[in-house]
């Protein structure tokens, strides 16, 4: 016997890189992040390719090992020079912001130390770390000191877990599923419809309440709907708002809405995991009034604060009922009772094993304080407004309203010939070129071009850039 595990503990000693292993490993790995960055201003936005990555499969997972060099090879062929480069400034397609390198090093020193962040007992200062950056947060939207959050991997989580806490907080039981209402608009994230499903809500009555203009929550239309269904005897207890929606970037009237929360004793969710973290810009402040009038709220770090993918927030105004939807207690956890000063995000979440999420965020807010990201959250608003001016001048435009946070909506009127097939077109040709990406959506019926304007690397010329491709290949079509 001792033979057979002096022989698997040679074997699985090659977990443990030497020195002169990881030294090799860290500069290979260095340099070719180092190519990566460098030449993002001259690589393409977006490859289209046939095979899509499929070469990966040409390397099975199997006992053969290969040298770093070769793995890298993989890597760059197979993975980082295919479809959408998130990374680069002319990712102008969607929301998240493009993942400062900053957040790099902090999640490589939290995979290193392989902190638990789960639980205090395990790991008190990391969950001291990730409640001091949740606090910091409720500060900043000027929420009570009562209230709590869990950082989680996006806002789908976030979206969830909200909503969960909403039903327990209402002792919503599954016999009277069918005749509680939920309100939210045509707007609203998909994840908001998934949450509702996965918290076995998705039988409750679903009220779409209608769109002003700017594709906003009519606040007059909601209150009516409310005491329409409370005459009918039925039950709302649920507001769906958004700060900054994903078609149009739009936001609700959340002061407003808010208020008839009150009124009617509803809960009032925000989900502003777009544009939550707006509110550090001086334009953003105004836009995002009555954001802390509201029982829970969704804020994604890898978009407004331009983190790696896999960052979200959620805040709840009254953490007990947080603790209240998610605390649960195992008998091998019971040596974790005797320490509580802090609550521990697994308590606050369906998860309980967790990455230590919070040192890709703690470490450049101290290293680079909070100015910067405010900067380039106003610097994003007015790249959007810049390029809706710009978009002006073009013949047969059709735009949408002027950007309240950075989503940009367009569409070209041909001169003859069916619009939404054209801007169809338009958008392959952009597609095709690959300097920048924009995409699409429909609203109204009607095929849409979007410029959503928020990675960090995205600045003037990169917008410039962009008209500049629109007019090129505008004038290909119509030839």
């Amino acid at each position: 016997m001792i033979d057979k595990l002096k022989e698997l503990e040679k074997i699985s000693r090659l977990l443990e890189p030497s020195p002169e292993q990881r030294k090799l490993l860290l500069e290979k790995a260095i340099n070719y992040s180092e190519e990566f960055l460098n030449s993002l201003t001259t690589k393409k936005t977006y490859n289209g390719s046939e095979d899509n990555g499929k070469g990966i499969f040409d390397f099975p997972i199997n006992d053969s090992t290969k040298n770093i060099s070769e793995i890298l090879s993989i890597l760059d062929k197979n993975v980082d020079t295919q479809g959408i480069n998130p990374a680069s400034g002319g990712h102008l397609g969607y929301i998240p912001g493009g993942g400062i390198w900053h957040s790099a090093v902090g999640d490589f020193l939290a995979d290193i130390t392989n902190r638990y962040a789960g639980v205090f007992f395990a790991s008190p200062g990391a969950v001291r770390m990730e409640n001091h950056l949740l606090n910091w947060m409720a500060e900043i939207i000027s929420y009570p000191k009562s209230s709590g959050g869990n950082l989680t991997s996006g806002g789908s989580i976030s979206n969830l877990i909200a909503i969960v806490a909403a039903r327990d907080a209402f002792k919503i039981k599954s016999r009277e599923v069918e005749k509680c209402v939920v309100y939210y608009t045509s707007q609203a994230h998909h994840s908001v419809e998934k949450s509702l499903r996965i918290a076995g809500l998705n039988e409750c009555i679903k009220h779409f309440i209608p769109l002003d203009e700017n594709f906003k929550m009519n606040a007059d239309e909601l209150e009516s709907s409310i005491v329409k269904d409370r005459e009918a005897g039925l039950k709302p207890w649920l507001i769906i708002s958004s700060a900054g929606t994903t078609d149009v970037g739009a936001v609700d009237p959340l002061d407003e809405i808010g208020n008839i929360a009150d009124k009617y004793n509803l809960w009032h969710h925000v989900d502003a995991a777009y544009g939550g973290f707006f509110i550090l810009s001086e334009t953003g402040k105004e836009i995002l009034k009555g954001l802390n009038n509201s029982d829970s709220i969704v804020m994604d770090p890898h978009k407004g604060l331009f983190l790696p993918y896999g960052s979200g927030a959620v805040l709840i105004r009254d953490k007990k009922l947080l603790y209240k939807a998610f605390g649960y207690q195992a008998g091998y956890m019971q040596d974790a009772l005797a320490q509580n000063e802090e609550l521990s995000p697994a308590d606050l979440s369906p998860e309980l094993s967790k990455h230590f999420r919070g040192l890709r965020l703690w470490l450049p807010l101290m290293f680079l304080g909070t100015k910067p990201f405010s900067a380039a959250l106003e610097e994003k608003i007015q790249l959007a407004r810049y390029a809706h001016l710009k978009l002006r001048e073009f013949k047969n435009i059709e735009l949408g309203p002027m950007p309240q946070l950075s989503v940009v909506t367009f569409r070209i009127e041909p001169p003859g010939g069916d619009a939404n097939i054209f801007n169809k077109k338009l958008l392959e040709e952009i597609h095709k070129d690959g300097r920048v990406f924009l995409s699409s959506t429909i609203l109204n019926g009607k095929f849409i071009l979007r410029m959503a304007i928020l990675s960090f690397r995205t600045h003037l010329k990169e917008i410039d850039l962009t008209l500049e491709i629109l007019k090129e290949k505008i004038r290909f079509l119509l030839k």
